[in-house]
């Protein structure tokens, strides 16, 4: 693990946005622990999962566009409001990467907003990836970035990255998920998909208008309504098709 806990001071709490956010407000009030390699953020949109996830990535010096561990530090950076203000408690083995030189930290952020870009731009790139993913279907693209940047020990975040994969690529990423979290890597991902928060041994965070809270898999609300909608798409359709 590198990271223990996510916080923010309450003196830096104001009345704008994204602090009247009510995941937001109690990351302020209780803060958020990791208690596990994997933490998945699970939520409606809306929630603050991806404000959330952004603000940790940012706390770990990682480019808040998507990307690697190699922005530069905070006080020469344009962060988002939450990212100005957050704090991570890192374990000894966190600090020491933090510490070291640039090219020992390994981390990567991917948010769905920019990975599209991103995966045209970066193929061939030196310490990236060789394929040319602009000549990919998106979820190719996707699946050559992960399988190339997600392979060291290190700290990575994933914003709703399920966004371009179908049901069997979904599972190839739960299996690279359980791959990292078994060498010693920490993934925060906020995602919208059932299949990834399925993954065994993940800490569950759910997000909504109360807040946070740790729910088992089989109690979210998205595993619900995915249940109930596969056994009878008519009873939600009804309210929505004339």
């Amino acid at each position: 693990m590198f990271v223990e806990r996510a916080y923010v001071d309450p003196e830096n709490r104001t009345d704008d946005w994204p602090f009247t956010i009510p995941a937001v407000d109690q990351l302020i009030t209780d803060g958020l622990e990791f208690n596990a390699p994997v933490t998945m953020l699970v939520g409606d949109n809306g929630s603050g999962k991806s404000t959330i996830v952004e603000a940790i990535a940012e706390g770990f010096q990682l480019d808040s566009r998507g990307g690697r561990a190699s922005r530069p530090p905070r006080s020469e950076t344009v962060l988002t409001p939450l990212g100005e203000v957050i704090e991570l408690e890192m374990t000894p083995r966190g600090s020491r990467m933090l510490r070291g030189p640039r090219l020992q930290k390994k981390g990567f952020f991917l948010r769905a907003e920019t990975a599209f870009e991103m995966t045209e731009k970066l193929g061939g790139v030196p310490g990236y990836w060789d394929e040319d993913t602009a000549e990919m279907s998106h979820g190719e693209g996707f699946l050559a970035v992960f399988r190339a940047m997600f392979r060291d020990p290190g700290f990575y975040v994933l914003d709703e990255p399920e966004s371009a994969l179908s049901f069997t690529a979904c599972l190839h990423l739960v299996a690279l998920m359980d791959e990292l979290s078994e060498s010693g890597s920490q993934i925060v991902c906020a995602t919208h998909s059932p299949i990834l928060a399925s993954l065994p041994g993940a800490d569950i965070v759910e997000v909504g208008d109360n807040g946070m809270q740790r729910t088992p898999w089989e109690e979210l609300q998205l595993v619900t309504h995915w249940r109930r909608y596969l056994d009878d798409p008519a009873s939600y359709l009804r309210h929505l098709i004339d």
